[in-house]
């Protein structure tokens, strides 16, 4: 049993900025990729950001790169998506993502464990 727990949503102004973790459970956390995803009403989900199992290697989503930072500590089996300079196009449900290979990859289909998902709300 896969646990992934987000949080960290809130509502803000736009340019702030919010912080979002997501812990895991259930599985060795440290030999598997993790992302984010977001869904925005009436959007298909779309890829945000992904790290390799060691945080070595990282991709984001152009909508998002300069802006949102993905890191994770895995002694605490916690994944980070540091996001500033908040526009009101990023409001979404952001969505926390288990990988089952070790690579970072930008396709959700690869990613078969997910969080219930935290609502992000930018307000101009």
């Amino acid at each position: 049993q896969v646990q992934l727990v987000e949080s960290g949503g809130g509502l803000v102004q736009a340019g702030g900025s919010l912080r979002l973790s997501c812990a895991a459970s259930g599985r060795t956390f440290s030999s598997y990729a993790m992302g984010w995803f977001r869904q925005a009403p009436g959007k298909e989900r779309e890829f945000v950001a992904a790290i390799s199992w060691s945080g070595g290697d990282t991709y984001y989503a152009h909508s998002v790169k300069g802006r949102f930072t993905i890191s994770r500590d895995n002694a605490k089996n916690t994944v980070y998506l540091q996001m500033n300079s908040l526009k009101p196009e990023d409001t979404a449900v952001y969505y926390c993502a288990g990988s089952v290979y070790p690579q970072a990859e930008r396709v959700p289909g690869v990613y078969p464990y997910w969080g219930q998902g935290t609502q992000v709300t930018v307000s101009s």
